[in-house]
C-alpha cells in the first residue's frame, strides 16, 4: 500500500540480523557496511555499562555482547549496524566500561591490557590511546579506545590500579604524571595535581 510507514526494527530483528552477519566470527566489519538508516531504537547504554531497552535492563550477557559487536559511532552519534539496517541508540557516556587492567613489563617497556564489561581485551598504545578528563569537582574520568572510535570508561578500581603503574616524566618543561604502554607515554595529569587522587 502506497504511503505506508515502515516499521522500525526491534531488538529481536536487530539481534537476528546481527547473528546472521557475524556467524560467530567475533567483531564484524561494521565500518564497511552502509545500510539505510532505519530510525531510532529505545535502547540506552548507561554510564555504568548497563544496556536498557524500553525501560528494562537487558540481562542476557550474550545479547549485550552481540549488540556490542555491531556498535558503531559516526560523529557523536551511536548506531547498531548490520548489512541491512542502521538504528540509532543513546549512550550516556562511553559505550563500554573497562573493569580490569593487567600490567606486563615496566618502565618504557610496560604494556597495559584492559578488559571491558563485554569481554573485549585491548592493549593500550598509539592505536588505543588513554585519555583523562576532569569534571567540575576534579573527579578524573579516564577512557581508553577499545576499537575504532569506541571508548571504554575505566571504572574506579581499574583507574586506581592503573595509577599504581604510573610514573612521572618531564615533557616540554612540564612535569607530568602518566603511564607507559606499548612504547607510548599517556599523560594523566600534571604532577602538581596529584593530590586530587588522594
Amino acid at each position: 500500500m502506497s504511503g505506508q510507514i515502515p516499521v522500525k526494527p526491534g531488538a529481536n530483528d536487530i539481534a537476528a540480523s546481527a547473528r546472521a552477519a557475524t556467524k560467530g566470527t567475533g567483531i564484524p566489519p561494521v565500518h564497511l557496511w552502509n545500510p539505510p538508516f532505519s530510525g531510532n531504537m529505545d535502547l540506552q547504554i548507561l554510564r555504568d555499562g548497563r544496556w536498557i531497552h524500553e525501560g528494562g535492563e537487558i540481562r542476557r550477557p550474550e545479547l549485550v555482547k552481540l549488540f556490542a559487536s555491531i556498535l558503531r559511532k559516526d560523529g557523536d552519534a551511536y548506531f547498531l549496524v548490520t548489512p541491512v539496517e542502521k538504528v540509532g541508540i543513546m549512550v550516556e557516556d562511553a559505550p563500554f566500561v573497562a573493569v580490569d587492567v593487567d600490567q606486563d613489563g615496566e618502565g618504557e617497556g610496560q604494556v597495559l591490557t584492559f578488559t571491558t564489561n563485554v569481554g573485549d581485551s585491548v592493549v593500550a598504545g598509539s592505536e588505543a590511546p588513554i585519555r583523562v578528563e576532569f569534571g567540575a569537582e576534579d573527579e578524573p574520568a579516564p577512557y581508553v579506545i577499545v576499537r575504532r572510535n569506541l571508548e571504554a570508561r575505566l571504572d574506579r578500581k581499574t583507574f586506581y590500579r592503573m595509577v599504581d603503574f604510573a610514573t612521572q616524566r618531564v615533557i616540554e618543561g612540564q612535569d607530568w604524571f602518566g603511564v607507559w604502554s606499548s612504547g607510548t607515554f599517556f599523560k594523566l595529569m600534571p604532577s602538581e595535581d596529584l593530590e586530587t587522587l588522594e
